[in-house]
């Protein structure tokens, strides 16, 4: 039984420095193992993307520096915060994104996590990451974007800039 492609999403946790750092080229959304107490910590949103990456490991796709807080009540069963966890996808994603990563520069970064349909996910991106003057012309066409749409609104509401 699949869940529908429009399932509700429960946003988890978000990597927005990620986007700040690496141009998205695509996005892919896997499935991640993981342990009883993890789940639990996932609920109670204590997750942490920053530091996260996945790599390739033996024709599986692992992702590595995700840290899930410990879980408060768990006990010796409780699990290693920033253990390598392998990611659930189709093995023709696989091929896929490893083809287009050993093309050299593009890398595979987690963007956010999230609930759908109960089942933990990961959106997972080939990313290829900006240097800083990249960043600064983003950063200023988003500037500039922001208070075109904000003239334009002042102009549908009847009010000029200096009104």
């Amino acid at each position: 039984m699949g869940t529908s492609p429009n399932a509700e999403r429960t946003l988890i946790a978000s990597n927005r420095r990620a986007r700040h750092d690496y141009a998205v080229l695509k996005t892919y959304e896997a499935g991640i193992v993981l342990a009883g107490t993890e789940v639990k910590s996932l609920r109670a949103g204590r997750v942490s993307l920053v530091d996260a990456f996945a790599q390739e490991h033996d024709g599986e796709i692992m992702l590595h520096g995700l840290h899930i807080a410990e879980y408060g009540y768990g006990s010796w069963t409780n699990h290693a915060p920033r253990r390598t966890r392998k990611l659930l996808l189709r093995r023709v994603e696989i091929a896929r994104i490893l083809d287009r990563t050993r093309e050299g520069g593009i890398t595979l970064v987690p963007l956010s996590m999230y609930f759908s349909g109960g089942w933990a996910k990961i959106e997972l991106a080939l990313a290829r990451g900006r240097r800083s003057y990249d960043k600064r012309q983003v950063l200023a066409e988003r500037d500039a974007n922001r208070e075109i749409a904000r003239e334009l609104g002042r102009r549908l509401k009847g009010r000029t800039a200096r009104g």
